[in-house]
């Protein structure tokens, strides 16, 4: 009941009256330019369904609600497994989604299963955007930073700023975020003089 809950409150209620046609078996089609138009608008509305419950998931992430996060960003996931399949780069960012919510919520565990997923789904899309590899570097460098391996987390930073002044620029606010927390890790080394000039950067 309580995880039903959750459900309803996070996203069910945003998206309930979606699922209605999706889960509907589809009509007979007379013609192949009907069926083609049907196709068309049930992949619409699953499309729909996953910018609605990313959308969602964010916006639970950056109210400090990482346990609401989690049941939007497991409808993103498994709508996006259903319209891209699960080879598809294109699923990245529901993974990542995820990762982050089990991250801020401390599920670890389950935050690692979500990054090796995607992980491995970039590794094999050499033409992956690197706005998705600077985003999957910084998780990882977040979930090292939590698991206290703060040598891997600093490797997959640095990653993420070089990733990230590549696609946005040096100087852009995707790439101040990858500086920020090399800062904060540096502190923790209590290496104060790089931390700051990371912190001025920023």
């Amino acid at each position: 009941i309580d995880h039903q809950k959750a459900d309803w409150v996070s996203i069910h209620e945003r998206i309930c009256q979606l699922l209605i046609p999706i889960h509907t078996s589809l009509p007979f089609f007379s013609s192949e330019k009907e069926r083609k138009h049907g196709m068309e608008q049930l992949l619409n509305r699953q499309k729909y369904i996953i910018d609605v419950a990313q959308s969602t998931a964010q916006k639970f992430l950056l109210e400090g609600e990482p346990a609401r996060a989690i049941p939007a960003g497991l409808q993103a996931l498994r709508f996006s497994l259903r319209v891209y399949g699960a080879r598809s780069v294109d699923v990245v960012p529901a993974y990542l989604l995820l990762a982050e919510a089990c991250m801020d919520a401390g599920y670890l565990t389950q935050a690692t299963t979500y990054l090796s997923q995607a992980q491995w789904l970039v590794l094999k899309a050499p033409a992956c955007s690197l706005a998705v590899q600077h985003k999957l570097h910084r998780d990882l460098g977040l979930l090292y930073t939590a698991t206290g391996d703060l040598e891997q987390s600093l490797y997959h930073l640095a990653n993420d700023v070089y990733l990230a002044s590549c696609a946005f620029g040096p100087s852009a606010i995707q790439t101040a975020g990858g500086y920020f927390q090399m800062a904060q890790i540096f502190l923790r080394q209590n290496k104060r003089d790089v931390a700051d000039s990371l912190f001025a950067k920023v």
